[in-house]
């Protein structure tokens, strides 16, 4: 099982979209802020949204599987970055797909940016999340209790982050430094 990352291209905005919005797909709307009730991407959406150099393709023995994608919570201070991660498709959960896109995102992203620090944020339900996080050496940083409302239930809105150089130290000790 090789797990890659790479920017998008144009042939793989299609099937990009088909993973994610196309029928038997919805499983991982479940899990990415379902809270929000974010409205499916359109394809024009879409390939507008793939053509930034925050947005990769997550490619499991060179099938388009996923995406990953930072951004700045910040706006145009551009101080703060945020990245994430979706797998789409649900067939594939709990191999260590994420976890691998996760590693090799952050390396990149780290390599693109001049920031000391980059953050995650997901649910307290969405404990697969919360464990990549932390597997990849991602720390809590913050715990918003009870503001996410899913299913007749507040869930805490949980933040990770990771510092330039626990990164370095965290990526040598997994043996990135190749």
């Amino acid at each position: 099982m090789t797990v890659t990352i790479r920017p998008l291209q144009q042939t793989d905005i299609q099937l990009l979209w088909q993973i994610a919005y196309g029928a038997g797909h919805e499983e991982w709307q479940n899990w990415n802020g379902p809270y929000f009730h974010d409205a499916p991407m359109t394809e024009d959406e879409m390939h507008a949204w793939a053509h930034d150099p925050f947005k990769n393709g997550i490619f499991l023995d060179g099938r388009l599987v996923g995406a990953v994608f930072a951004y700045y919570s910040d706006g145009i201070l551009e101080r703060w970055l945020e990245v994430g991660i979706v797998v789409y498709v649900n067939d594939i959960w709990g191999q260590g797909v994420g976890t691998t896109a996760l590693r090799l995102w952050l390396d990149r992203v780290f390599g693109m940016v001049d920031l000391p620090h980059v953050g995650l944020t997901t649910w307290s339900g969405n404990i697969r999340m919360m464990r990549v996080a932390e597997k990849i050496g991602m720390r809590e940083e913050a715990r918003i209790r009870q503001v996410r409302y899913w299913q007749n239930q507040y869930w805490d809105s949980m933040k990770y982050g990771i510092l330039r150089g626990e990164w370095e130290e965290t990526r040598y000790a997994q043996g990135m430094d190749n």
